[in-house]
């Protein structure tokens, strides 16, 4: 590569970084409302910045998406991928977010509909406060997100395809299309906590006020969604 070159690549990466650092801090702030103060906010925006990069070197404009919304997958999958590399989360979370998953598996099977909170706490057989408090374990301890249902940054990618891709991409349109209709068969109100935190980006004390219940209850409530639509996939994921 010429200077001459190597100063432009420079330039663009630094017009990128400068319009754009508002999306990886909006993006980091999103997320750190939902995470203990052991993360550090400065870690996600270093992470976001790697993803941010990253995008703008893959990125397609003649593939007909938008750059924001390619950066943005590839920024919050940065974040992710640094949070889970410093994964603080005690193994009894694990194991609980495991056992209930299973148990509204089990229930909504036999009851042939949306498991209440109250059963599922009857057939975990603790009280309702026990189980509520694993749920905020699950949130607080973890990022349960779309993400860790299986999905890849890489779902909406912008780069061509080999013949070798074809099976990959062709599962990850099955998954995609699995996911979208399980999460039309969740209830309403869990429905709506996810669609106004990951398509609206609100925070959880913004939805609170929406739907007129505390942070830690919408917090509550995006577990639970999650922990079901965990076991309505349960034959894509792995855990």
């Amino acid at each position: 590569m010429s200077k001459a070159a190597a100063y432009t690549c420079l330039d663009n990466k630094t017009s990128i970084v400068e319009q754009y650092a508002p999306l990886v801090k909006r993006i980091a702030h999103h997320l750190m409302a939902r995470l203990p103060a052991s993360v550090q906010l400065d870690d996600l925006l270093q992470a976001g910045m790697m993803g941010l990069l990253e995008a703008s070197t893959k990125f397609d404009g003649s593939k007909g998406a938008k750059f924001e919304t390619f950066a943005g997958i590839r920024i919050r999958g940065s974040m992710l991928d640094e949070i889970r590399r410093g994964d603080w989360v005690p193994r009894s979370v694990h194991r609980n977010q495991r056992r209930v998953a299973q148990v509204i598996d089990e229930l909504e099977q036999e009851l042939g509909r949306d498991a209440k909170d109250h059963e599922i706490a009857e057939r975990l057989d603790m009280s309702l406060d026990e189980y509520h408090h694993i749920l905020n374990d699950v949130s607080v301890g973890k990022v349960v997100g779309i993400e860790d249902l299986g999905v890849s940054v890489d779902v909406i990618s912008q780069e061509d395809k080999t013949d070798d891709d074809a099976f990959d991409s062709l599962a990850k349109e099955e998954f995609h299309t699995a996911l979208v209709e399980a999460i039309k068969l969740l209830p309403e109100r869990d429905g709506l906590v996810l669609s106004l935190y990951y398509d609206e980006a609100l925070n959880l004390k913004e939805i609170g006020a929406i739907l007129d219940v505390s942070e830690s209850r919408v917090s509550q409530i995006h577990s639970q969604a999650m922990l079901r639509l965990k076991a309505k996939l349960k034959h894509w994921t792995k855990t």
